[in-house]
């Protein structure tokens, strides 16, 4: 049998990319199902308290309307310890925006005009949606975002700060943000009820098939199958294409309950829901506001000698949710005294969650400019300050790294940016514009998340099938795993189909992390040694095999992170304060890439959201009414086609040995992480003025 190897490495096109363009592939709120219905929330408009009345006669009254559900009448939940997910249960408000009712109707017109003449009454109570450092009742939460510690502390790190020849100390802050992607969030919910279970629950023998947009349906899955008390091989989740998720989309939230709740109001009609654009920055999570405080000491020659890195942020009063903002500190830079914190304030806001680069990418943004604010204060470059801080084993575990290349990255990016072109800030002008260049570091640890499985079977005539329930949200995954399969296999890419997005599939994580294709292609690879191993070179038609993703022997014994360099180009009006950003330039060390084509989309997608990052993105919180006032496109900012000029990204030739059978780690988010800092630190150059708070406007360079 002839051996090809055409697919891992190759610039490959997308598989989908025809049904894309063409308008083929079926995204959630498109999904044709017979004789639909549509579903409107209703949402409170009060920050914290509780229902008192609502009068649903007129929503009744308006033609094609089949239902108005609210906590009085609605389906009453198997589980309802996930206070996000308890919805429709009680008359409790926990936040502004939260659903306390759901108009189901004929039309999505007549669902959402009736959604409008609900009118609900409220007994207000004080609210608190206000994020200060110095506020009382902040409390350390029993461990952040991934299981991290919460608190860490190595050496003694107030004592070094005391006596450091070279010490900076800054507050740093970073405002509410949403992830915003193209597709909304959406479900469509299908019962088949079974019998009717005693209180108006839901029999052991109904069925619930969701089409959802997802990063997980497997997640989706479980998570509703115990909300509803239903056994889950009696959920399916399914969502073969999702319009970009960013984090948002990662786990399950309030809609997806709602959108199955209002189905079973109307029994034998499928019921599509789709979030608004508004609706969506109350009720699909959003990344917390940090105040971060980062201090340094350093000898003369601007080596580290104690890191601490402090951080308050805000969770929701009703579901704890802590990013881990500090963790990436821990082991960035050699430092013998570290100390890292996270303190929350729980307040009547919506729930926060994942966004891209949880953790890295505000907390990157503030260790990053306070390395800039070092270099200035030793006198050092700012890429020699980070070089001679790069640690040979990992500060935090002690463990070698599998591949820390992050001063490769720097050198490298340096010499292809023209950095030596650098001058002291505030010094070039060309025309009426400042100009400025700025680096950060960034990095993000490899994930293998546990749990997935896929199947190969051969269909005949040269021609394989693998299935897994994995999720493409536009990064790629159809293609890579397809190259995955076929580079295993041993055929030509166009021999293998793959099928993915179903949760009646085998089981895969979730697409959250960067670990997607290190996780469900460990696990393709697996399957297709075993199906080799079985079948050898000449399968019968028909002939399967299967293989769960494989532990990894070397992730307990070494440190495994991607690395990168962020350089950005700036120029600011020196009249205006409009800044600008023509170039920027990422150098990446992330294993071997499997479809550079699909790649270098993922590192420049993540640079133009660090960029909207620093320059544009900002919720504004109404502390009167816990309101998002600017909760559209028109008003929360996010870069455009203007914004984004030149952007490149490039990568190491490598593979790391150990990082699975891949040699690939996680390309999705480091893109994002250290961008912010990048053009932060450019703008100094440009100007002379450091600027500590995102996002950078011009009325604050003008100040």
């Amino acid at each position: 049998m002839t051996v090809w190897r055409e697919a891992v490495g190759t610039p490959t096109a997308r598989v989908e990319g025809p049904a894309k363009v063409t308008g083929r592939a079926g995204y959630t709120y498109d999904r044709p199902v017979t004789d639909p219905a549509y579903a409107f929330p209703v949402q409170a408009t009060i920050a914290r308290g509780r229902v008192t009345s609502i009068d649903s006669a007129a929503a009744a009254g308006v033609e094609g309307v089949l239902a108005v559900v609210t906590h009085r009448d609605a389906a009453r939940l198997a589980d309802t310890g996930d206070a996000e997910l308890a919805v429709l249960q009680s008359d409790e408000v926990g936040f502004r925006g939260q659903f306390v009712g759901v108009v189901v109707a004929e039309t999505p017109q007549a669902a959402r005009h009736a959604a409008g003449l609900v009118r609900v009454e409220y007994e207000q109570r004080a609210h608190d949606t206000e994020l200060r450092a110095d506020r009382p009742g902040l409390y350390a939460p029993e461990h952040v975002n991934e299981g991290f510690a919460s608190d860490t502390d190595e050496g003694d790190a107030e004592a070094a700060l005391e006596a450091a020849a070279v010490t900076v100390d800054r507050v740093y802050t970073t405002p509410m943000e949403f992830n915003n992607p193209m597709e909304p969030h959406a479900s469509v919910a299908v019962w088949d009820p079974g019998e009717r279970a005693p209180g108006g629950g839901f029999a052991e023998s109904a069925r619930l098939t969701l089409f959802d947009s997802t990063q997980g349906p497997h997640v989706v899955r479980s998570t509703l199958a115990q909300v509803f008390g239903l056994p889950p091989e009696r959920v399916r989740v399914i969502s073969p294409y999702v319009g970009g998720g960013f984090g948002s989309k990662g786990m399950p939230h309030a809609h997806n309950v709602l959108a199955a709740l209002a189905a079973r109001a109307v029994p034998g009609r499928p019921v599509k829901l789709a979030l608004t654009r508004q609706q969506m920055f109350a009720l699909a999570g959003h990344r917390t506001p940090t105040i971060q405080r980062v201090r340094l000491g350093a000898d003369a020659d601007g080596r580290l000698t104690a890191v601490a890195h402090e951080v308050v942020e805000h969770t929701s009063a009703i579901k704890e949710f802590a990013e881990q903002t500090a963790v990436g500190t821990r082991m960035m830079y050699a430092a013998p005294n570290r100390r890292t914190s996270h303190r929350l304030a729980a307040l009547d806001v919506p729930v926060p969650s994942w966004m891209r680069a949880p953790g890295e990418a505000p907390g990157f943004f503030a260790l990053e400019v306070a390395m800039d604010e070092l270099a200035q204060a030793c006198g050092l470059d700012p890429i020699e300050l980070r070089a001679r801080n790069d640690p040979e084993v990992d500060p935090e575990s002690g463990r070698p790294w599998s591949g820390r290349h992050l001063v490769r990255c720097l050198r490298e990016g340096a010499a292809r940016f023209g950095w030596a072109e650098r001058t002291a800030p505030g010094t070039r002008l060309v025309g009426r514009e400042l100009v400025g260049l700025g680096v950060a570091a960034s990095t993000y640890p490899y994930y293998r998340l546990p749990g997935s499985r896929a199947v190969v079977g051969y269909e005949g005539g040269g021609r394989y099938t693998v299935r897994i329930g994995a999720a493409d949200i536009g990064t790629g995954a159809w293609t890579a795993l397809t190259q995955i399969a076929a580079d295993a296999l041993g055929c030509r890419l166009r021999a293998v189909r793959v099928e993915i997005g179903d949760s009646d599939l085998p089981a895969a994580s979730v697409a959250g992390g960067s670990s997607g294709t290190t996780s469900w292609g460990s696990a393709v690879v697996a399957a297709c040694r075993a199906f080799r191993h079985v079948y050898g070179e000449q399968p019968p038609a028909g002939a399967e095999a299967g293989a769960d993703m494989p532990d990894d022997p070397d992730a307990e014994r070494f440190a495994m992170h991607s690395f990168g360099a962020q350089f950005a180009e700036v120029r600011v009006d020196a009249d205006t304060g409009e800044v600008r950003v023509p170039r920027m330039l990422g150098v990446f060390s992330v294993g071997r890439v499997v479809n550079p084509r699909t790649a270098r989309s993922q590192f420049i997608g993540g640079m133009t959201m660090g960029l909207s990052m620093a320059l544009h993105e900002r919720g504004v919180l109404d502390h009167r009414t816990g309101h998002v006032i600017n909760h559209d496109l028109a008003e929360y900012h996010i870069a455009t086609h203007a914004d984004v000029v030149d952007v490149d990204a490039v990568w190491l030739d490598e593979e790391d040995v150990h990082a699975g059978p891949l040699g690939a780690r996680g390309i999705g988010e480091i893109g994002i992480v250290g961008a912010a800092a990048a053009i932060a630190n450019a703008v100094h150059n440009a100007t002379g003025v450091r600027v500590r708070d995102l996002p950078i406007t011009p009325d604050v360079l003008l100040r």
